[in-house]
């Protein structure tokens, strides 16, 4: 069972910067695909950054030169530092994990071409204003 635990939401004023933390329970988050994904109520998900392993990292566009996605294998942590925020970035920030067979623009699917986001946080809320 894996078990997922966001921190490090808040609220920043446009132009801020803010780093998420999500602790992770569970064997095999080395190889574990992990991510980001946010959600604004009444909107669909929209997939943020992704990892494989160490190095295999992706984002979404909307993202893409402003966050990183790392992992601190040592402590089980995964992290979103996030720059130059936006309005739009606003909303709830869920960790993911699952395996998978690739990952691009912020998500993660399996072999099926289903998303593999089968473990999810319960989340932490970015307000930028």
């Amino acid at each position: 069972h894996v078990q997922l635990v966001e921190s490090g939401g808040g609220s920043v004023q446009a132009g801020g910067s803010l780093r998420l933390s999500c602790a992770a329970r569970t064997g095999t988050f080395r190889s574990a695909c992990m991510g980001w994904i946010r959600q604004v109520s009444g909107k669909e998900r929209e997939g943020v950054a992704t990892i494989v392993g160490d190095k295999i990292i992706s984002y979404s566009d909307s993202v893409k030169g402003r966050f990183i996605i790392s992992k601190d294998n040592a402590k089980n942590t995964l992290h979103l530092q996030m720059g130059s925020l936006k309005p739009e970035d606003s909303g709830m920030y869920y960790c993911v994990a699952d395996s998978c067979s690739w990952c691009t623009d912020g998500w993660c699917y399996g072999s099926g071409g289903e998303l593999a986001d089968k473990y999810q946080g319960h989340g932490t809320q970015v307000t930028v204003s």
